[in-house]
This record gives C-alpha cells, structure tokens and sequence, in this order.
C-alpha cells in the first residue's frame, strides 16, 4: 500500500514521483496476449490495459471511486479583450455546475463519476455551499499578467499546494482515478503562454477561437499575448512561467496533477488548457506522464502540439472544445473496458478455444 504524508506537511514542489516498476510487464503482456483473441485484436485497449496494471502493480487492477476534480479560477487579462465572454461567466458557469445543469455534470452522471468543484480563485462571492470546495487563494483572481506577474509566488505555491490537498483527499476516501477540468474566462490565453514558455511552441500557433473569437479576436489575442510574452524576463521554470501567466486554477490542477501521480493513482488528462496544467507538472516530474491517460485531442489548435511535444496519444478525437473535463468524463468508458476485459475475459485454456497454431497463420477466432 502505497503511504503519503499527509497534505500540506511538505512544500508544495516537495512531490516524490516515481515512474511505475516494468517488471510486471511481461507477465501482464503475456495475460493480454493468451485471452480469446487473436494477438493484438484489441489495440489501443490491450496498451491501456498494460498501462493500468503497471500503475496498480498486479495482474487485476481496480478502478475505484473516479472523480473528476473542476478547478474554477479568473484571469486579470480577461477584462482586457482576450476573449469573447464577460468575466462574470466564470461564477455563472461554477453556479450551473453547483446545480448540476453543465455538460461535465451530464457526462458525469452518465457514466457514474463523481464531480468536485472547487473554487480556485473566481471573482465573486459564493457563500458557504455544500458542494464547492472553497480553496480560493484571491477574492479577485490573477492581476493582469499584461500588466506584471499574474499571481506571486507565494499565491502560485499556495494554489498548487490546494490542489494537491483536495487530491489527497480524494485518495484517502479510497478514489484511485481523478479527471481534471477547470473553468475560467480567458484561461485558453493563460494556457497558450504557458504552453509558449514550457514546450518551445511558437505563439501563433498555440493561440486559438477559446470561447469562440472570430478572426480578429483571435489577431487581437495574439498581439495582446505577444505584449504580454515580450516584457516577460523571468527564467523558463514552470514555476516561474506559472506564477507569471497562469491562472489559480491551472495551477491548482497542476498541484492536483503531482499530488495524484504521488500516490499512483490514473490521471485522465482533459484538453487544452489541463494539458497546460499537465506541462507545468511533468517539466517538475516527467515520471507523472506514466500515470496519465489522454482522454482525446481538442480542437483547440495549441492542444495538438501540446500532445506532440509530450509523445502523448489521446484515445478520442471529437473536436470538443469544451473544458470543464468533458473529454475526461467521456474516455472513461474506455478505460473501464479495457480493466474489465484484463480481469474477466476468458483465456484460451480457460475458455478451452485453441490457440493459433504455430505453422499456420490462421489466427483463432480469424
């Protein structure tokens, strides 16, 4: 049983993440390849499999209590024309969430996960509600990054440190897979730039509609963005870049991200804006990458590159552009086929089918 000290006894960078042991590999390949099929019939799902049982240690992995952890957050930039809704659709949007009418709370239910929501840093007051984990670290949101850094370090420690405690959390109520999502008016920008910093990609191509700018909102993004990159002269660290263009919410999910990798747990990883989330954690800990599942390809054009920088494959491609962890929610099925057909499908001994034989290339069941 994997052991953790306990939240918020170690600094917020203090992660120890260590890649899953491959000597297990063999024997779960060698249980994937005898089931009642021919060899490599289930593609992408036998990977997955493979995946999950080196995560988990054992032959039978199990998928318990899945989560889906939205992270809510403002940005100071949003007021400065960086995209096409009013920052007020933050707080309206944690509203729908918190009253189950989202998209994320449909696919949520649909598929039998449960949604948290937290409150990273959005610019209004919601009282004391039953279901919103208050985790805000500035009643106002980020400053301006056009302006100067977004958060401070001390803000941007405090975030990821947050979210690696809901995270925990989580783990100690006995959840082994978390989805990460997250909300919040102008964070497509904030992702761009620090998909920019992180992963070398050229701005221009990391800029994209967000919430749904036409061509010249998208070219007056670019050129605010640009300004904002050019006064930058800090060092290329994540934390650095994080603190400076990021958001509450982006890094709490990367706080989140280290936390749950940490306790080797499976992270199913969402779209643009997770992924830039993603980035921060893996230049921290490249072997949090080993516990992730790319739930598909968003239509974001900056998430392609983000997902060819990091060597990822996501499972589906259904040009969302959502957010809220929607893709997340959506793989998941996915992912509990490919456990359930590790530990319940028939073997050929088992099953008493034969096997291929070895001078003919006739493929059972072909």
């Amino acid at each position: 049983m994997h052991s953790h000290t306990p939240a918020g006894a170690r600094p917020a960078l203090g992660f120890d993440i260590t890649p899953p042991d491959a000597a297990l590999a063999e024997a779960l390949r060698h249980k994937i390849d005898q089931k009642t099929k021919p060899l490599g019939a289930l593609g992408r799902l036998e990977a997955l499999a493979l995946q999950l049982g080196l995560i988990q240690q054992t032959l039978t992995p199990e998928l318990r209590a899945p989560h889906i952890l939205v992270c809510a957050g403002d940005h100071g930039a949003a007021k400065a024309g960086i995209s096409a809704y009013p920052q007020d659709v933050t707080w309206q949007m944690v509203e729908n969430f918190l009253a189950g009418g989202a998209a994320i709370n449909v696919f949520a239910r649909a598929n039998g996960i449960e949604l948290v929501v937290a409150d990273a840093g959005v610019a209004h007051d919601f009282g004391r509600r039953e279901n919103l984990v208050d985790a805000k670290v500035s009643p106002c949101g980020t400053a301006n990054y056009l302006e100067g850094p977004a958060m401070s370090a001390e803000q941007c420690a405090a975030a990821m440190a947050r979210g690696a405690e809901i995270v925990a959390g989580l783990h100690a109520r006995g959840c082994n897979v978390v989805g990460f999502g997250e909300m919040g008016i102008g964070n497509t920008a904030s992702a761009s730039l620090v998909t920019h910093f992180l992963a070398g990609i050229p701005l221009a191509d990391c800029v994209g509609r967000g919430t749904g700018l036409d061509d010249a909102g998208v070219s007056r993004k670019l050129t605010l963005l640009q300004q904002a990159a050019g006064l930058y002269r800090g060092d290329y660290t994540p934390p650095s870049v994080l603190a400076h263009f990021g958001g509450f919410e982006i890094a709490m999910l990367a706080g989140g991200m280290l936390a749950a990798a940490e306790r080797k747990m499976l992270l199913l990883i969402d779209g643009f804006i997770v992924t830039s989330a993603l980035l921060v954690a893996a230049t921290l800990h490249p072997a949090t990458l080993q516990y992730c599942v790319f739930s598909h390809r968003s239509q974001e054009r900056g998430h392609r590159l983000q997902l060819e920088h990091l060597g990822a494959r996501p499972l589906l491609d259904m040009d969302l552009r959502l957010g809220e962890g929607t893709g997340a929610a959506l793989a998941w099925p996915l992912v509990r086929a490919a456990c359930a057909f590790l530990n319940e499908m028939a073997s050929f001994e088992s099953a008493g089918v034969s096997e291929r034989s070895e001078s003919s290339d006739v493929q059972a069941g072909s």
